[in-house]
């Protein structure tokens, strides 16, 4: 489940207050549907042809095509239906998540600010809350970002507060909060970073975020009407898949995949158009605004789809929000099956949290 920074420094403060129900309806849409979420070292050599190209380096190309766009399983939410047609041109797409080391490259070559690095702007920020929710007191408006902090027994699954701690000084620089850094993390994704900072640094970089409708016509593979990018065969059989929380969440990861937080990219096989990590490690960042309800506006057929003019989250109508895809290394079949191909998330454009990065892609 994903919690924007906006609605966390409300939930906070409201609770420092006993305000219950004020800290209801600024709660992230997922917590009131947990119940039906049940049912969010070295490479591998590569077991595919993958083309390159001199001018698109850690990139593969993605030859454009029609696909059933959706749900594919009793897993599915509301929002992955209807299943409709789309078409999507070529593209090229990072065969991994951005990474700390290219992320490090963008900042010291044009001096970026993170998001998680800046004070929050509360002018800004009450835009996304409910009419009259109060100002956060000042130590809460600080340079922060949200951390996984798991706890040491079982807790409710429909409170996620007991799992994620609002920590000052937690950026991409200090993933887990001050006192770590990145040293020996190179190739590992970037993470606290925001819609706005993924934005930039496609910009940089001379590439863009993929919309919704790419990233899962790339996560499926050439695959047809699979629940994963790999096939159907379920997470916990066969051989380890990706990055995912093995044992009792949150409470307890057997680390069955060696990884307790993020892994290296490109530790797990690639699916069948040679992208690592399009299920599990960290969630990743899409162009689209989050509509609830865009599968059952989008016309049957449309080609190349840029998702919704503006963001609508039933549970929280006043957060602009855009779309996220693949699930973490906090997913689980009890709690959260995101590393399903067709599982939407959504959160708004300035949060950064330790499980979500991004990857980017280039026009023909």
């Amino acid at each position: 489940m994903i919690y924007s920074k906006r609605i966390l420094i409300a939930t906070i403060f409201l609770v420092s207050c006993h305000d219950r129900q004020q800290q209801a309806s600024v709660q992230d849409t997922t917590a009131s549907h947990t119940s039906k979420t049940v049912s969010c070292e070295s490479n591998l050599p590569s077991r595919f042809s993958v083309k390159g190209d001199p001018k698109h380096p850690g990139m593969v190309w993605i030859e454009g095509g029609v696909y059933k766009m959706g749900g594919d399983n009793a897993q599915a939410q509301p929002d992955e239906y209807p299943k409709h047609t789309v078409t999507v041109n070529s593209f090229w797409m990072d065969k991994t998540e951005v990474t700390n080391a290219q992320f490090a490259a963008f900042v010291k070559a044009t001096g970026y600010v993170t998001t998680a690095e800046r004070k929050p702007d509360w002018e800004q920020l009450k835009k996304d809350l409910p009419p009259g929710t109060p100002k956060p007191d000042e130590s809460l408006l600080v340079p922060a970002s949200l951390v996984f902090a798991p706890p040491s027994h079982p807790v409710p699954l429909d409170d996620y507060s007991q799992w994620w701690a609002w920590k000052q000084g937690a950026s991409w620089k200090h993933p887990h909060g001050p006192g770590s850094d990145l040293k020996g993390k190179e190739n590992f994704p970037v993470v606290q970073v925001s819609w706005e900072d993924a934005t930039a640094y496609c910009k940089w970089a001379g590439k863009r975020l993929p919309t919704e409708a790419e990233w899962e016509y790339a996560a499926r593979g050439g695959l047809k009407d699979n629940i994963y990018p790999w096939g159907n065969e379920g997470v916990d059989k066969g051989k380890h898949k990706g990055n995912f929380w093995d044992g009792h969440f949150p409470d307890k990861n057997t680390e069955d995949d060696q990884f307790y937080y993020t892994a290296p990219v490109g530790s797990f096989f690639p699916n069948g158009y040679g992208l690592y990590d399009m299920a599990g490690n960290v969630w990743e960042w899409c162009a689209d605004y989050y509509d609830y309800n865009y599968y059952k506006q989008v016309p049957e057929g449309t080609k190349d789809p840029k998702g919704p003019t503006k963001s609508y989250d039933p549970d929280e109508p006043f957060a602009k929000k855009r779309s996220i895809r693949g699930g973490s290394f906090l997913c689980n079949e009890s709690y959260c099956t995101g590393y399903r191909v067709s599982r939407r998330m959504k959160t708004t454009e300035d949060s950064g949290l330790e499980h979500l990065g991004f990857r980017c892609i280039s026009d023909k």
